[in-house]
């Protein structure tokens, strides 16, 4: 609430920015490059530190947990998904290494991977290669999109989860998200008008401020 941030040499990035997200919503937030989007989910995982203002969770000031614990609670999907050099079981099972084969595989349907994977000659043991250079831009993120539903965090934020996919899979997608996350709170950062359609309130940034609701 009445969140401000500052960069080292003084720029302010955002400024009075409050809203809150309950369990079960979905909130997207829009703006142009530079707006303070990434920023505001850089302070959201302690990435770095807000002077101004307060963030809880769960009625909890986010500068009383620990980094280890705040990062249990979230799941992030960025702009560009890090694929490991290792099988696509072990890239997915990364987030939530517990998981059995069928949690594993229910992520992957979730995330509209699971048949390209079963496709493969090695399926879920096929090697994914350094940084993924097997798999297409938008396979990419698709795993990762399953690996964070995987995870199973409170808590799910995804900054342009679809950007390299087409739209009728980004729908699909954004649609199976929608879905799971009915027991979570979903941030999206996006200017696809898919996931517009399917927030429960937008909150536009321009500039570090809320300009728009």
């Amino acid at each position: 609430k009445n969140l401000s941030f500052s960069y080292p040499d003084g720029t302010l990035a955002l400024q009075d920015i409050s809203f809150n997200l309950a369990r079960g919503q979905h909130l997207v937030l829009i703006g142009p490059s530079g707006a303070g989007k990434t920023t505001l989910v850089n302070l959201l995982l302690r990435y770095w530190e807000y002077q101004h203002g307060h963030i809880y969770l769960d009625g909890q000031e986010l500068r009383t947990f620990r980094g280890e614990e705040l990062r249990s609670k979230i799941a992030v999907v960025g702009q560009d998904a890090y694929i490991f050099n290792t099988s696509l079981r072990e890239n997915l099972s990364i987030a939530r290494p517990s998981a059995n084969q069928e949690q594993i595989e229910a992520a992957a349907r979730l995330a509209h991977i699971h048949d390209f994977i079963t496709g493969l000659t090695e399926g879920y043991d096929t090697w994914a290669g350094e940084s993924g250079l097997h798999l297409s831009g938008g396979q990419r993120q698709r795993i990762a999109i399953a690996r964070a539903l995987l995870k199973d965090t409170p808590i799910l934020i995804l900054d342009e989860p679809v950007a390299n996919l087409d739209p009728e899979m980004e729908q699909a997608i954004l649609q199976s998200i929608h879905a799971c996350a009915q027991d979570r709170m979903l941030l999206t950062i996006t200017h696809r008008p898919a996931a517009l359609q399917l927030a429960d309130q937008v909150i536009i940034l321009s500039g570090g401020r809320v300009v728009g609701s």
